[in-house]
């Protein structure tokens, strides 16, 4: 979901080419599947299609791929910056600490009711939205 109010926020500010946006998960027994069907249902909600994403493992070529890797979690960041490898170029943070929002987690819904799923698009949509604006804000001017 946050790549997606991501993706969304990033075409709607016209960032949407100048920005990689890609998600990925610790474990790999979902590589290859869809967003959850909760996931894919509340993002519609919102106007926004995850349908077509597909889960992948983080790799330790990320780690130099991207200059951030936002994390969910403070458990997904400990495991992030664990498995970071020697001459990793790419910053490890939480989500919404990065998007100025404070060093609170998103909570993950996957064991919950579509209450839990609301609250985390909330959440990763308002760091989307947080992310817009710090990217507008070290832009150079052209």
């Amino acid at each position: 979901m946050a790549e997606g109010a991501l993706r969304a926020r990033l075409q709607a500010a016209g960032l949407g080419d100048r920005v990689e946006v890609d998600s990925a998960g610790l474990g790999e027994w979902h590589v290859g599947l869809p967003p959850d069907r909760r996931a894919i249902a509340c993002a519609a909600g919102h106007g926004v299609d995850i349908s077509t994403l597909r889960a992948r493992q983080v790799t330790e070529a990320d780690h130099a791929a991207f200059d951030v890797l936002l994390c969910a979690d403070a458990d997904v960041l400990d495991a992030v910056r664990t498995g970071s490898p020697g001459g990793a170029t790419a910053e490890a943070r939480l989500l919404l600490e990065w998007a100025g929002l404070g060093g609170i987690e998103v909570p993950d819904p996957y064991t919950l009711d579509m209450d839990a799923f609301e609250h985390a698009w909330e959440l990763v949509d308002r760091a989307a939205a947080g992310i817009v604006e710090r990217l507008m804000a070290e832009a150079p001017a052209s």
